[in-house]
């Protein structure tokens, strides 16, 4: 007879994000995603960081707009960390806030083929910043055929 209380696939690849998450330097946020083909294999992993070659002792954390000039978001980080085709893929997206990507992401995750986004829940909604609403995002995917879904703690 087979264990009863494993995890499911979705709680798994959201805990690759979790886990990728925590190799962020940020000291505000951490993200993490994960892409997953259609075998269940996950293609690659990334987090919010800087990009290649850059020392992270090198930049203030702290002075927003240097961060954002430098930093590459986990979206983007495994999109370009992947080996090979991504259609048809799923991403997973780990925030400690729960919040859609960014239009600059949504951009590249519709290029590279992904069909669908999976965000953790954070609370009792997905983090709407006032700077930030998810609204060019959610119409990019609509465009492009690339579904949003939402896993809810213990799913």
């Amino acid at each position: 007879m087979k264990r009863e209380n494993y995890i499911s696939w979705d709680a798994f690849f959201m805990g690759v994000a979790e886990l990728a998450s925590k190799r962020s330097k940020d000291p505000r946020t951490q993200v993490g995603a994960s892409i997953v083909n259609s075998k269940k294999q996950i293609i690659s992993t990334g987090y919010n960081g800087l990009v290649n070659g850059m020392s992270d002792d090198d930049f203030d954390w702290y002075n927003r707009e240097e961060k954002h000039d430098y930093v590459i978001h986990a979206e983007e980080n495994a999109i370009l960390n992947a080996n090979g085709n991504l259609d048809n893929c799923i991403l997973y997206l780990y925030t400690e806030r729960g919040y859609y990507p960014c239009s600059e992401c949504a951009k590249k995750i519709c290029q590279s083929g992904i069909k669908e986004v999976v965000l953790n829940f954070v609370g009792d909604r997905l983090d709407m910043k006032e700077k930030y609403n998810g609204d060019a995002t959610k119409r990019m995917f609509k465009a492009a055929g690339v579904s949003i879904r939402v896993l809810k703690e213990n799913q």
